[in-house]
């Protein structure tokens, strides 16, 4: 009978402890996030496409867009575009996935797209401003202006 006690504390023991240890984390699956104060990006467009939509260039660039699309989707250096909730992002796959990238790192050629080609327009861009990705503070009549002071 003592035997059967002992054995069944180290039973008991040996199930305790592997309820109360988690189970080793593989490197596949293991990550860490820091967030300090920084807003977390925007969620990617819900776009889903069966097959790659028809292109067309961008005249004077090497930029081409979709016109039968209803979101904005520009491709340029094999890797697709869109602008979407105030937002840029790419994907290497016309279906996605997408993934946010910082305006700093959209190509050049792509912030230059006029407002005309986008199937929705940026706030900004709506009300006529430059874009801000452009790098311009003033228009042409600040400028102007300032040189005539």
């Amino acid at each position: 009978m003592k035997h059967a006690l002992v054995f069944v504390s180290m039973v008991a023991a040996a199930t305790l402890d592997l309820a109360v240890t988690p189970p080793p984390v593989g490197a596949d699956n293991f990550s860490i996030g820091v967030n300090i104060g920084a807003p977390l990006p925007p969620p990617p467009p819900p776009m889903v496409l069966v097959a790659p939509p028809p292109m067309v260039v961008v005249p004077g660039t090497p930029v081409y867009y979709a016109p039968s699309l209803s979101a904005n989707f520009f491709a340029y250096g094999g890797r697709y575009y869109t602008h979407h909730n105030g937002a840029w992002f790419t994907t290497a796959n016309y279906s996605g996935p997408w993934s946010f990238i910082a305006v700093e790192r959209v190509p050049r050629p792509v912030l230059t797209v006029p407002v005309a080609y986008y199937k929705a327009p940026p706030g900004h861009m709506k009300r006529g401003g430059p874009p801000p990705w452009t790098g311009h503070r003033k228009g042409h009549r600040h400028k102007e202006r300032d040189e005539d002071d």
